[in-house]
């Protein structure tokens, strides 16, 4: 995939920049010169070194821990752009922060995916590309275009590589089971639910299992992993319900907390996730990085080209 054209411009935030090195090595664009670095009190201090008069610009930054860092950033990086006259401004974001409180399920507390939205489009950006939101409500907090990308594709090769024998797709909670299905019906394979029961911020008890599990291969989907509580002990409840192997293939590696050390003692044979988030550290052997770099570069080019970008929402 490349193509030249001056108007296109690639900017990266400081939270991934791996992934910004990719989708434009895929584009064959350099990443605009730019500093971004911080004053001696923590304040964002931001500086583009190219002339972005109507250029079709590009800015690739997840909103991964540390969160609130990354969106002011972010803000501050595409309220830089507006001012330096950019002709449209598309925030690539493939991991959406505060997307966890998508309603108001209870007295006094915020809706903070619609403030994140309001900031966003605030600031100037014309248009949001993302992946695998976790809540797809979330594209109507905005009144401007939003590309909502699948990253089951880039999952799927891997997953078959496998050679799962006799699949079963299963979802950790009733709430990942569109996702779920969206699995099972790529790979010709039935559905199965874990019966699971919030009881703190980060425990959960899961009990049953909805579908028939024994003797199959069980692949577990679902959009992030956290504190990797539900997905682990989803894990522990397939195995104990007789699956002859587990898989798990979760989009955004978030990671905090006890996550490393519970993935370290899942009984799931591999654990696929994206690099939507970097990685770092000491990771569990089981797990894989599988890349969205080439979906997001397509997506990219799709929208600047001003050619349809559906066929990239594989659902």
């Amino acid at each position: 995939m490349t193509f030249k054209d001056a108007r296109l411009k690639i900017v990266a935030g400081t939270a991934n920049p791996e992934l910004v090195q990719e989708i434009a090595g895929h584009l064959d664009v350099p990443v605009t010169s730019a500093y971004v670095g911080r004053f001696p009190d923590g304040e964002i201090d931001i500086k583009l070194h190219e002339d972005m008069r109507g250029s079709d610009v590009f800015v690739v930054q997840p909103t991964c821990p540390p969160v609130n860092e990354n969106i002011m950033e972010l803000v501050l990086m595409v309220d830089t752009l507006r001012r330096a006259s950019a002709g449209r401004i598309t925030a690539v974001v493939p991991y959406y922060g505060y997307a966890r409180k998508d309603r108001k399920d209870e007295g006094r507390v915020p809706i903070s995916a619609k403030v994140v939205a309001n900031m966003l489009v605030g600031a100037g950006v014309d248009r949001v590309v993302t992946v695998d939101l976790h809540a797809q409500q979330i594209q109507g907090f905005f009144d401007i275009p939003v590309d909502h990308l699948w990253a089951r594709p880039v999952f799927q090769e891997a997953v078959q590589a496998m050679g799962l024998e006799r699949p079963v797709v299963c979802s950790p909670d009733v709430g990942g089971v569109k996702l779920a299905r969206a699995w099972a019906k790529a790979l010709d394979a039935p559905l199965a639910i874990v019966d699971k029961r919030r009881v703190g911020d980060d425990q959960v008890v899961m009990e049953h299992v909805i579908g028939e599990v024994e003797g199959r291969s069980a692949l577990l989907t679902d959009d992030m992993i956290s504190t990797a509580g539900t997905i682990t002990e989803a894990a522990r409840i397939l195995k104990d319900r007789g699956a002859e192997r587990v898989v798990i293939a979760a989009t955004h590696p978030v990671f905090c907390g006890p996550a490393l050390e519970r993935l370290r003692n899942c009984p799931a044979e591999r654990i696929l996730v994206s690099n939507t988030i970097p990685l770092h550290g000491d990771l569990p052997d089981a797990l894989e990085v599988v890349s969205v770099g080439p979906l997001l570069a397509r997506a990219v080019q799709r929208i600047h080209c001003e050619e349809s970008v559906s066929a990239l929402f594989d659902d």
